[in-house]
């Protein structure tokens, strides 16, 4: 395909990505809308992407190693264990993973966008509406534009996916993750307790909580990030059935008083030390949905990322899948001779690999968190076992770049 016009809905990590695919395959224009009028590298989650996928994503020209990134290889799983500074280790897992800094690797995508294409931030889209060869484009200020293609990188309450599919919604999960960050300055000694390496995963009756350090903001200095699951109080577990309703990132005094109670019964001397020395202001919640899309593309509209399918972070795969969707837009545009082929071609090598990463998610949720095995009386090898038949052999970090 080559010439039209293409929108994309969202500017974050998977926008950027689908511009790039957009404009790299001769888009006669490519306008963004990023609802944000903020600065979007201010976030400072991170995120870890598994060896072999980067390779292959640098191979397809969206990541190289100029990103400011850390190098993890272990998985040690702890338990607490009388007053054991650190706690027991019951077992290692491999851990090939990059972390990044969300706001570091946005900005590096958002550097390699091109002045050409049209980036608006503080533009939100209130409707999208397909039509046999094309689709308009409805902004808030009343504003209305047609394109040949648009392209919903709008994430979990993605405009464009609903007008695709209005019943495929995000549906609650049962649990959800605390996640703070701290600059590696300020973690307690002794250095042997957190080898730099290791994604530490500090487990308990009903959860785990997996710790990793990441490039600071802007690339500047080591930072360690923390991700704790487990289910709400039950009180507060009842507002997050409905995902147009939560407040991103909402952190309430019962939820922090809730993550504290299970971090004194549960945690080791030091990993209590790392959750206490989190700035308060750098802690926020994220609620658990699932949502895969029966497609990814219809008439002419398309998704990517968390507009395409929502899976668990513990699959490992939240930042590859819409790097992933992105490559294989940009092939599928590439190699067709129409918006359908092309659209066709992107729907049927994606939307498998959407659906399969969301039941690795449930998957992976039962085994750590809400279906949790006796973690003391666990060793080396009934770890390996459990990780296996739980799924994480098949799929964690993400599936493999498809090749046509």
């Amino acid at each position: 395909m080559r010439g039209g016009r293409v929108a994309v809905v969202g500017g974050s990590i998977a926008g950027c990505a689908a511009a790039l695919a957009a404009e790299r395959t001769g888009a006669d224009e490519v306008v963004v809308f990023e609802r944000a009028a903020g600065r979007l590298q201010d976030r400072g989650v991170g995120l870890a992407l598994h060896n072999d996928r980067y390779t292959e994503l640098a191979a397809a020209g969206y990541l190289d190693a100029g990103m400011p990134w850390v190098q993890l290889a272990r998985r040690p799983w702890v338990v607490r264990e009388g007053t054991v500074r650190a706690g027991r280790q019951i077992g290692v897992l491999p851990f090939p993973f990059r972390s990044y800094n969300w706001g570091s690797l946005w900005q590096e995508l958002r550097s390699r966008i091109p002045d050409s294409v049209d980036y608006r931030t503080g533009s939100t889209v209130t409707q999208v509406v397909s039509g046999a060869d094309g689709a308009v484009v409805r902004l808030a200020d009343g504003d209305e534009q047609r394109f040949d293609l648009v392209v919903g990188a709008d994430g979990y309450r993605s405009v464009v996916r609903a007008a695709m599919f209005p019943d495929a919604l995000a549906r609650y999960g049962g649990f959800v993750a605390w996640r703070g960050t701290l600059s590696a300055d300020r973690l307690p000694g002794p250095a042997s307790a957190f080898p730099e390496q290791d994604a530490s995963t500090v487990v308990f009756p009903g959860g785990h909580m997996i710790v990793y350090r990441i490039p600071g903001p802007g690339g500047h200095g080591i930072d360690v990030n923390w991700v704790f699951y487990t289910s709400p109080p039950p009180a507060d577990g009842l507002r997050f059935g409905d995902p147009t309703n939560v407040h991103p990132g909402e952190l309430t005094a019962e939820l922090s008083e809730h993550q504290l109670a299970l971090v004194a019964e549960h945690f080791p001397p030091y990993w209590q030390e790392v959750i206490h020395l989190t700035p308060v202001g750098t802690r926020f919640v994220q609620p658990m949905y699932d949502m895969a899309t029966p497609h990814y593309a219809r008439g002419r509209l398309a998704v990517v990322g968390d507009a395409a399918s929502i899976a668990r972070p513990p699959t490992g795969s939240g930042a590859i899948k819409a790097l992933q969707d992105a490559a294989a837009l940009e092939r599928a545009l590439a190699s067709a001779d129409s918006w359908e082929e092309a659209l066709h071609s992107y729907d049927a090598e994606r939307a498998p690999v959407g659906r399969s990463t969301v039941q690795l998610g449930q998957s992976l949720g039962r085994a750590q968190v809400q279906e949790t095995p006796e973690w003391a009386a666990m060793d080396q090898r009934a770890i390996e076992q459990w990780w296996q038949d739980a799924g994480g052999g098949s799929g964690f970090g993400g599936q493999a770049l498809g090749r046509r």
